[in-house]
């Protein structure tokens, strides 16, 4: 292969990760409210399920 030729393929493919890093980029930003959306969703639950489990625990710890 001619060094030419390699060097036009190299630049082709730079040029296509490139390419794909931005779209990656593009695709997690645009992801990423959805993400803390959730983990904030699953932080209410927890916290909820705790004081929902609150009460008992300490009305054993009060009785004992």
């Amino acid at each position: 292969m001619h060094p030419e030729t390699h060097l036009a393929l190299h630049h082709t493919r730079a040029v296509e990760l490139r390419a794909e890093a931005d779209a990656y980029r593009l695709a997690a930003a645009a992801r990423r409210p959805r993400d803390v959306r959730t983990r904030l969703g699953w932080t209410l639950v927890e916290v909820g399920l705790r004081m929902a489990a609150s009460p008992r625990a300490a009305a054993a710890v009060t009785s004992s």
